[in-house]
């Protein structure tokens, strides 16, 4: 009996082959997870529902809207019991996603209530499950041992990570075979994938201190700031004998941590012999820059051919690299082979390096489909880097550190948190271990000898304590000739922008936003950084889209009060490479004084409170012990704990669904709308989707040309007159995808302003 149907050789594949091959994939992928026998238990029953009359049917064309998955499931239920419900829950979700795994959804698997009532609305391949495990055993297939459970009741965080991990086993191998089934040449062999490359840190170190020997070569930076880089290095390479765990690395800005980091990652690799290095980034503006560098480093040690799979980018950016070096989803026979290897490493983080945002990689890992959990087996034995950390939303704070804590006490990764501005979750370990037995407790990688902080003081703050107007504002900025000014929110950087260019020549003035398309940003960064560096008048009028990781120096920055730690990554914008003797950095407060979001604003409350407790002479940056006193009261006061109920609630109910639904970086009510940025671009995506359905990589190919805005409200907000949603299908339309019809409204320097009163424009 057939498990696919024919492929373009004409061959088909047995279903006891594709199970028996599934399974020994899926054990060789579970060895790093020590999850071999669940693998084997899962690959050899995922298909057993294709034993049906009626699947075999589906597979001639004469059948549709049939059930294959959910035999094996509760097969591996009845036979394996309380063992089988990770195995159960993987088998039902290589298809539709993982489901629930409480004991009333368990039991709901029964073929006996699947019939009376299928909640999608199909009909089970067979109803005899004697019939389906006859046909298997008939077929030379044995039911393997199960001999031990990682399902605990009373673990839901831990239990549910573990299933994805499985779930990932099963589902990567069951593409990879599937994949090279209809691959197949036409003597018959099955033609699989290409392997990624191994990572080889001790090659990469040695390109490593090349690279940095350069730069310290054409370093234009302090002696003061150079010893500082130099002294976070040797840290850094010396933690890195340290066992795997979970680490911190608190360094203030300016410092080199970047790549410092991967200095780290890379000897703890070779010590330990782990497999690959994800660097995890919150922002896509701090990628390219990042990207770039870890790229140079690849290209001495490997080529430019080799870095391609080598060092791979995953986030929505990603895919215009992957456009621009000739790649096509359109037309997959046209493919050259680097370009669809690199779609396939990307498929399931096959790489040594992978370059990522935490977006990417924190909802995969409490997702539930099988697109983003693919990858997710792929972290074992992995170094984790994450950066910037202090962007993480505190509502989601609890339960991603005791995932990341279960991933590295269970499936040997090392997890690094780096900042400048370091949270202080160590204050919430007792509620991790609410949600993982393991809580949190990281080591920290620099040594508190080393002064860094204080030793890199190059800028001096300045607390204006009267409330400011615009004009006030503006007339201050222009005594300067070189100046970054900082503000809360998007209409605030357009208001004050405009004011500046009324009273200066526009070609010395920028502003950045996210009313501007990524590609818009990028380019405006360049512009930036060449006048700085070329001693031009420059003004730039900013949202706090600047601050985290954004490697540019400015003499003079204007911040508008704030959260403490982006007060602080503000001021790591100014005298960045201490070339000034001491920098100049202003903290002000706007008449008109609004905030982002609720959280945004308690933030800002208690960098008030400790301002009025302190006195502004007492508020330095560069005292680690005011941040653990902000952090310690922003938690007290925000609760982390107690927020985010609805996804609370779908962990302890083991909802997966839910889960996903309810674990989201980003608000999830914006919408994505295309813009003429470059208009030979625009018109050349929309003439694409009015010919056909846009493809994936359409989506890819739009997004640097794209602004996410709040989701406009039918009947108050007119903008809705200037979108045209995005066709999916015939009668079918996107409600996240949208194009901008008037391109006049897309300014070269400002981005999307739009005419209509929109609240969304914040």
């Amino acid at each position: 009996m057939d498990a696919h149907s024919k492929n373009r050789a004409g061959f088909t594949d047995s279903i006891k082959s594709h199970q028996q091959n599934v399974a020994l994939r899926a054990v060789r992928w579970a060895k790093s997870l020590s999850l071999q026998n669940e693998a084997l238990v899962a690959g050899i029953l995922h298909d057993l529902g294709k034993y049906g009359d009626l699947f075999q049917r589906r597979l001639l064309g004469k059948e549709q809207g049939i059930d294959h998955w959910s035999a094996g499931a509760w097969i591996a239920l009845k036979k394996y019991k309380s063992k089988g419900v990770a195995v159960a829950l993987a088998i039902q979700g290589h298809h539709i996603g993982l489901q629930k795994g409480d004991p009333d959804s368990l039991r709901s698997l029964d073929p006996k209530r699947l019939i009376e009532y299928h909640p999608l609305g199909l009909r089970l391949s067979e109803s005899d499950m004697g019939i389906l495990c006859k046909r298997f055993s008939d077929d030379g297939l044995t039911f393997p041992n199960l001999d031990s459970s990682i399902w605990n009741w009373k673990r839901p965080c831990a239990s549910m990570l573990d299933v994805r991990m499985l779930f990932s086993t099963l589902v990567d191998a069951d593409f990879i075979e599937t994949e090279a089934h209809f691959q197949t040449g036409i003597e018959g062999e099955k033609r699989y994938r290409r392997s990624g490359p191994l990572l080889q840190p001790d090659r990469l170190l040695v390109g490593l201190d090349t690279y940095l020997d350069k730069l310290v070569r054409d370093s234009q930076a302090a002696s003061s700031i150079t010893a500082i880089r130099k002294d976070l290095l040797q840290a850094c390479r010396a933690a890195s004998s340290l066992s795997p765990g979970i680490f911190t690395l608190t360094a203030p800005t300016g410092s080199g941590k970047t790549l410092s980091m991967l200095a780290f990652a890379l000897n703890h690799a070779n010590k330990h012999n782990l497999k690959r290095i994800i660097v995890v980034l919150p922002y896509l503006n701090i990628i390219e820059q990042t990207a770039r560098e870890y790229r140079r480093i690849c290209e001495f040690c490997f080529g430019k051919q080799k870095t391609e799979e080598y060092l791979l980018e995953h986030h929505s950016l990603s895919g215009i690299r992957l456009h621009i070096d000739g790649c096509s989803e359109e037309n997959p026979d046209d493919q050259n082979e680097s370009c669809q290897h690199k779609r396939f490493l990307t498929e399931n983080w096959d790489a040594p390096i992978i370059i990522t945002t935490s977006l990417q990689l924190l909802e995969s890992l409490f997702s539930n489909r099988p697109a983003a959990c693919r990858k997710l087996h792929n972290l074992a034995q992995s170094v984790i880097l994450f950066d910037e950390v202090q962007t993480l939303p505190i509502r989601l704070v609890v339960p991603t550190l005791a995932s990341l804590s279960h991933l590295a006490e269970r499936y040997g990764i090392s997890v690094v948190f780096s900042t400048a501005t370091q949270p202080a979750f160590t204050h919430l370990n007792g509620q991790v271990k609410k949600y993982g037995v393991y809580g949190w407790q990281p080591r920290e990688i620099v040594p508190p000898d080393l002064q860094l902080f204080s030793r890199s003081e190059r800028t001096r703050i300045e607390w204006l304590e009267q409330k400011i107007s615009w004009p006030q504002l503006v007339n201050r900025i222009l005594q300067h000739r070189q100046v970054l000014c900082i503000v809360n929110l998007k209409r605030h950087a357009l208001a004050l922008y405009n004011q500046v260019c009324s009273q200066q020549e526009e070609d010395a003035t920028f502003h950045l936003s996210t009313n501007m398309c990524p590609s818009h940003r990028l380019a405006t960064l360049f512009q930036v950084r060449e006048r700085l560096k070329n001693g031009s008048p420059c003004r730039l009028i900013s949202t706090q889209c600047i601050e985290a990781g954004i490697d540019i120096d400015f003499p003079v920055v204007f911040r508008a009060l704030g959260p403490l730690d982006a007060i602080a990554q503000a001021a790591g914008r100014c005298n960045r490479n201490g070339k000034l003797g001491v920098g100049r950095v202003f903290v002000f407060v706007p008449e008109e004084d609004d905030y982002p979001d609720p959280a945004y604003r308690q933030a800002t409350s208690v960098s008030r409170a400790l301002i009025s407790k302190h006195g502004v002479q007492a508020m330095s940056i560069y005292d680690l012990q005011r941040f653990e006193e902000y952090y310690r009261e922003l938690y007290s006061l925000s609760q982390p704990q107690d927020q985010a109920s609805d996804l609370v609630e779908a962990i302890q109910g083991f909802d997966f669904a839910e889960t996903a639904k309810h674990y989201r970086l980003i608000n999830q009510d914006a919408i994505n709308i295309l813009v003429p940025y470059d208009t030979r671009i625009f018109q050349n995506l929309r003439m694409e989707i009015q010919r056909k359905i846009p493809t994936r990589d359409w989506f890819a190919k739009a997004q640097p040309y794209s602004v996410n805005f709040f989701r406009p409200r039918m009947g108050r907000d007119l903008i809705l007159n200037y979108l045209e949603p995005v066709p999916l299908g015939i009668g079918v339309k996107s409600d996240e995808w949208f194009v901008y019809l008037n391109e006049d409204d897309y300014d070269p320097k400002r981005g999307l302003v739009s005419p209509a009163s929109w609240d969304g424009i914040v």
